[in-house]
């Protein structure tokens, strides 16, 4: 690939990568170009935050941008990046149209973190208290413009097989227009169990998660009303902490130290807390893609008890790091037994471990991601031959986010 070609991210909100595993997994793409020799340059129409990275640091660019302003043509007329990387299909709808427009020879790629259209098709079955069908997908509103961003763009990017699963057999969409990138460690980030904190030395169970995620604050509400009470019964001197940013006052309002329920925020560093605890809880009922928290538990060597949906698409055909178990009284049973058995603890231990290795090791993937990148930008005008429906979308009499953000920008005159 030539030296230096330009990327530009424009990304949903800056990245927080010790608040949300979105954060860290936006920083794992930005290695993974740089390693390519691209320049990059980060956008985003949100407010600055008090916990976002110094992108600087990194060797990247940051710009603020406007939702909605024809400011944006000019700025990316001028960076004119032969890549164009959007943070979630919210973005794409916002910004995809004026990318066209502008340097319709850039390449399109959409970062999906997770399909948005699967975890709030789950979570409105769960509020109407039945099972999750797949036909709930085909009707869910978000659905139509998810998938519209997705063969709009040239690549999307999927951290999960089941959801490629689905958009292959249930939306038809091509399998060039996908790469499983899922989140990757670095091989040094695998540990030497014999370096950890050992069974004996362990203490409480810990519940992690960023509370602006509806799927943790669930959870959180799941452990405090049902399953911690079936823990405490087994356990009655057990405490759980809960860590998390962005907690509102209804999360802070179910502290209650009585019952060794404690809601300790944002941690200062989320696998120093980890790492002390015992054993990581996890009963997600809803949600999508695979989870950052479950991973970082596996890298603390802290096993963990989950439900199918959290452990979906991460384990493969290997034994889990814990327990996957969705009835809440099995749950709690075998949070017990993690909690007091050491040689069912340590084969959890060492389960995670394999688990990394098999399938998350950057090296595993880089190699193909690269070739991918490169073969799009060489072959960009054939592979949108190929993609008609794409074409399609890119009509102008289908541009429907187009025209409302030239009607907005008017109207804000």
């Amino acid at each position: 690939m030539n030296q230096m070609q330009s990327l530009l991210i424009i990304g949903f909100v800056w990245p927080e990568p010790n608040s949300s595993a979105a954060g860290g997994r936006m920083m794992q793409l930005i290695s993974l170009f740089q390693k390519q020799d691209f320049e990059i340059t980060f956008a985003s129409p949100a407010q600055d935050s008090d916990f976002m990275i110094d992108l600087s640091e990194f060797g990247v660019q940051k710009e603020s941008i406007e939702l909605n302003n024809s400011s944006f043509d000019i700025f990316i007329k001028e960076l004119n990046p032969s890549v164009v990387l959007f943070d979630r299909f919210m973005i794409e709808e916002q910004f995809g149209w004026r990318v066209t427009e502008n340097c319709p020879n850039a390449l399109r790629i959409l970062d999906t973190e997770d399909l948005h259209c699967l975890r709030l098709a789950r979570q409105k079955a769960f509020k109407e208290k039945r099972e999750f069908q797949i036909s709930d997908l085909l009707v869910e509103e978000v659905a139509k413009r998810e998938i519209a961003s997705i063969l709009r763009c040239d690549l999307s990017l999927m951290i999960s097989e089941y959801e490629i699963e689905l958009l292959t057999t249930v939306f038809k969409i091509d399998q060039s227009l996908l790469c499983y990138l899922p989140l990757l460690l670095e091989s040094n980030a695998i540990p030497d169990l014999a370096k950890l904190p050992s069974f004996e030395e362990r203490k409480d169970f810990v519940f992690i998660g960023n509370f602006l995620h509806e799927p943790n604050w669930n959870a959180v509400q799941y452990l405090k009303e049902t399953i911690w009470p079936l823990i405490k019964k087994q356990l009655p001197e057990a405490i759980l902490n809960i860590y998390g940013a962005y907690p509102s006052q209804k999360v802070l309002q179910l502290n209650n130290v009585k019952e060794g329920f404690l809601i300790l925020g944002r941690a200062e560093n989320a696998n120093d807390v980890v790492k002390k605890a015992a054993v990581v809880l996890a009963p997600l009922r809803f949600g999508a893609g695979i989870k950052g928290k479950l991973l970082e538990a596996m890298q603390c060597g802290t096993p963990s008890v989950t439900t199918s949906i959290g452990a979906e698409s991460m384990q493969g055909d290997l034994p889990w790091n814990g327990f996957v178990e969705d009835n809440p009284q099995h749950f709690a049973d075998k949070a017990v037994q993690l909690y007091q058995d050491a040689a069912t603890w340590i084969q959890a231990q060492k389960n995670g471990v394999e688990i990394m290795n098999q399938r998350y090791l950057r090296n595993s993937f880089e190699e193909d991601f690269t070739t991918q990148i490169e073969f799009l930008v060489t072959n960009i005008k054939q592979h949108r031959l190929n993609n008609f429906m794409g074409e399609l979308l890119q009509h102008h009499t289908l541009k429907s986010t187009k025209y409302m953000s030239k009607w907005i920008e008017e109207k804000n005159k």
